[in-house]
């Protein structure tokens, strides 16, 4: 009798978490320690979700200006993940001891009394030196956010294509990727109208090209932001995690967590954010301030596969903007109002 596709998913996934252990015990033997490479996170003035990766990696060389020098995609996902680790996060003077999941990833929310605006908080683990990482406090007084998908909607990655999105995860240089034109712009304007405004970019990519995408946003002055991506590979009952199931659950946590605030919410079509955006906009009309979708071009459609488009946007009532780069959001958002026009 042949096994079902759940039992399969788990059978590898236990062979994979043993395998990961297998790569740790030989790194460790070599004399490699974990380190804990931190992404900004984000909270309030009561709480902070801290976010990050324990991992056992060589060190990575510094250019001449400071800066880590830049990575092929194949070297962020060859580092080991440490599972189960614990790690020591220090918050204003205080610790707090987490324990990383599976695959070394850590996700906590823990209390804290910060003020607004980016803050540090410092990681350890096993005595490494202590690792800074920025979680930006969102006042209380802030009624205004961002929620953006990074590919397609503010890098040209085309994720949907499997061959293309191996080469742009595992081989392409980071300095060779490229942005969407106008969305960095676009972006800027919204934080700069709208102070205090976080900024959260919600992918389905994997943690380990966090580095990559901070660098890439900094050199294309894109605005600080707090990352929310996800981990590859099999859990207990399917092959590979959901994509869209990350997107929505991590939108409800928003939503709960920051009830004060509407969010715009960008996109694209060559994926599932229209369908997301459509069905989180009916479920939490009083968390969207509106949803803007980046209409891929022709050929760039095609080659992702088609477009996933809600054509009726009306049950979500709230405004809808779509535009093929960001001028043409830009402008569609002055028209309703969420940007100022300054012309």
């Amino acid at each position: 009798m042949s096994r079902s596709p759940r039992v399969k998913a788990l059978w590898f996934a236990r062979l994979e978490r043993r395998f990961h252990r297998w790569r740790e015990r030989r790194a460790r033997a070599r004399g490699l320690r974990p380190v804990v490479t931190g992404f900004p996170g984000y909270g309030t003035e009561e709480w902070v979700r801290v976010l990050g990766r324990v991992l056992i990696a060589p060190p990575i060389k510094r250019t001449s200006t400071g800066e880590f020098a830049s990575l092929r995609g194949w070297r962020s996902f060859a580092a080991v993940p440490v599972g189960s680790a614990r790690v020591t996060v220090m918050i204003d003077g205080v610790p707090h001891e987490v324990t990383a999941d599976r695959g070394g990833v850590i996700d906590a929310k823990l209390p804290a009394s910060l003020a607004p605006g980016w803050q540090t908080v410092t990681m350890v683990v096993e005595g490494s030196d202590p690792t800074e990482v920025r979680v930006f406090i969102v006042g209380s007084d802030v009624r205004f956010g961002v929620v953006s998908d990074i590919d397609d909607t503010v890098m040209v990655t085309a994720l949907p294509r499997p061959l293309l999105a191996a080469w742009n995860s595992f081989v392409v240089d980071e300095h060779a990727r490229q942005p969407v034109p106008g969305m960095a712009v676009m972006l800027e304007r919204l934080t700069r109208e709208h102070p205090g405004t976080p900024v959260i970019y919600l992918s389905t990519g994997a943690w380990n090209v966090a580095p990559t995408l901070t660098r890439f946003m900094r050199r294309h002055l894109f605005p600080s932001g707090s990352f929310l991506l996800t981990d590859w590979g099999p859990t207990h009952d399917r092959w590979f995690r959901s994509g869209r199931d990350h997107k929505e659950t991590n939108l409800r946590r928003i939503a709960a967590e920051l009830p004060q605030v509407k969010w715009l919410l960008v996109g694209d079509d060559g994926q599932h954010d229209d369908a997301i955006y459509t069905g989180f906009a009916i479920e939490h009309p009083q968390n969207v301030a509106a949803v803007a979708i980046r209409k891929l071009l022709p050929a760039e459609a095609v080659l992702a596969g088609g477009r996933t488009v809600v054509d009726d946007h009306s049950a979500a009532e709230v405004p809808w903007v779509t535009a093929s780069d960001g001028a043409g959001l830009l402008e569609r958002l002055q028209a309703v109002g969420v940007i100022s026009d300054d012309t």
